[in-house]
Parts: structure tokens; C-alpha cells; sequence
């Protein structure tokens, strides 16, 4: 079983540790073009180009499913994407958890990019699921390139100024960009008393769904790990050893 996820950098990393969780025998191939990022400013053409370039990069190695682990490209590239690869290859698309952040509180927080903050896209989402809830649009601007470079103070001063914006008070905390689920535990110090809620773990699990591969795990197998960045074969960059689903994901592949 081989699993491809696509984003602009690494936000892909806690989809592909959360599949890696489910399924340690799992092949993974990551995608990513972080020379273009990033890729909420560009427009819905160019993100389509894009996400289609390096799923076709990742679909070359022989793919199972295809995990789009970035919210903008699932926004702009999602209906491209499943054009050019379903129902041969099932592609799964990211969504932020408004509706599970919604069920369980009154009141919630959504960061995310600047571009997708207040988006049409975002605000029907809320329409659609926010569930009478008080729902506040954060935009956090700066945060998920300090996130892909891995630049510690950029970091703190990006969720500061996010959590100035946040009302006091709000339950939930919605991580609209892949990327800050690597930072989650500087937003919930950050953010005291909300819960957190990120897609990673559903994305993955969806991703199995569709392959029928979410039941018993075979004994004894490692699965590969291959890194393509600008279509390019690669390692993992320095920076995505610097969070901890970077780390797991090495610790626990094998070298394609």
C-alpha cells in the first residue's frame, strides 16, 4: 500500500505521521514545492498548477491514495485533481474542523492564513457547519512560513500576535493551515483552556478508508519513505526534523 500527500511544504507532515500511526507498514511519498510557497497569495490557476504538478510527481511512484494535505489546494485544486487522477486513484482533500469545533463549543477561534481568512470558502463553511456557535476569523499572518523554516522566534511572535486577536474564553481553537498543527503546542500555551482542532488524524483516516486499509496492521513491516521537493527526489529537509511528526516519520520509515 503506497500513500501520496501533497502540499506546498511541510504542513504535510502531521497527515503523514497520522497515516504512519494507523498503518506502520504503509509506503508514504511526500510531495511538496517550497521554492513556490507561499501559496494562499497565488491565484486559484497557479495553486491548481501547482498542487497538479507535484501530485503528478508523487502519482509516478505508483500510488494508492492521494492525501491533499494543504487547505488552499483542496480550496482551489481539489475538483483538478480528482479530474486528473479518480476513480483510478482516490484523492482525498483537507478540510479545517470547523464542524467537530462547533458540535462541542459556543464559542470558537479559526486561525488561518490571512488569504483564507474571511474567504468565501471559509465563510461557508461556517454557514454550513458552524452550529449557532460564535465563531471568530483569526488571520495569521507570517505564521506558516515561520513554520517551514522552522524559525523558533518568527514562530512565537506570529501566535502571539494571533492570540491577541482571539477573544478570551473561546473553546476551540480551529487550525486552518496544515502547517500549525506542527505548532500546536505553542498555540495551546498560547490560547489557555481551548481545545485544539486540527485534520490530520481524520485526513488520514479517510485516506484508509477509501483503500480499505484501516484494519488489522501486517506484523514486522516498515514502510519506505520517499521525499520528492520540486520534483526532485530528496531527504527530508533539516527543518521538518525540527518537529516532532518529522522526527517520528524518520525514526519509523525506511529509506526508498
Amino acid at each position: 500500500m503506497k500513500i501520496g500527500l501533497v502540499d506546498s511544504g511541510i504542513g504535510l507532515l502531521p497527515a503523514a505521521a497520522a497515516v504512519r500511526r494507523l498503518r506502520p507498514d504503509a509506503d508514504l511519498v511526500l510531495a511538496a514545492d517550497p521554492q513556490s510557497m507561499p501559496w494562499g497569495p497565488r491565484s486559484a490557476e497557479d495553486v491548481a498548477d501547482k498542487a497538479l504538478a507535484c501530485a503528478r510527481h508523487a502519482a509516478a511512484h505508483g500510488l494508492d491514495a492521494l492525501v491533499v494535505a494543504c487547505n488552499t489546494a483542496s480550496v482551489h485544486a481539489l475538483p483538478a485533481l480528482r479530474a486528473a487522477f479518480e476513480p483510478l486513484l482516490p484523492v482525498i482533500g483537507t478540510v479545517p474542523a470547523v464542524k467537530p469545533a462547533a458540535a462541542a463549543h459556543r464559542a470558537v477561534a479559526i486561525w488561518a492564513t490571512p488569504a483564507t481568512t474571511g474567504s468565501d470558502y471559509q465563510r461557508r463553511l461556517i454557514a454550513e457547519f458552524g452550529n449557532g456557535a460564535e465563531v471568530t476569523e483569526v488571520p495569521c499572518p507570517g505564521l506558516a512560513d515561520a513554520v517551514q523554516s522552522a524559525d523558533t522566534e518568527a514562530v512565537a511572535a506570529a501566535v502571539k500576535a494571533a492570540a491577541v486577536l482571539t477573544p478570551r474564553g473561546v473553546g476551540a481553537v480551529v487550525l486552518g493551515c496544515t502547517h500549525y498543527e506542527l505548532v500546536a503546542d505553542r498555540i495551546g500555551a498560547a490560547v489557555p483552556g481551548a481545545v485544539l482542532y486540527g485534520s490530520a488524524d481524520a485526513v488520514a483516516a479517510q485516506a484508509l478508508r477509501r483503500i480499505d486499509a484501516l484494519g488489522p496492521v501486517p506484523d514486522g513491516r516498515t514502510g519506505t519513505l520517499e521525499v520528492i521537493l520540486g520534483g526532485r527526489l530528496s531527504a527530508l529537509p533539516p527543518e521538518a526534523l525540527e518537529y516532532s511528526e518529522g522526527a517520528a516519520l524518520a525514526a519509523t520509515s525506511v529509506t526508498a
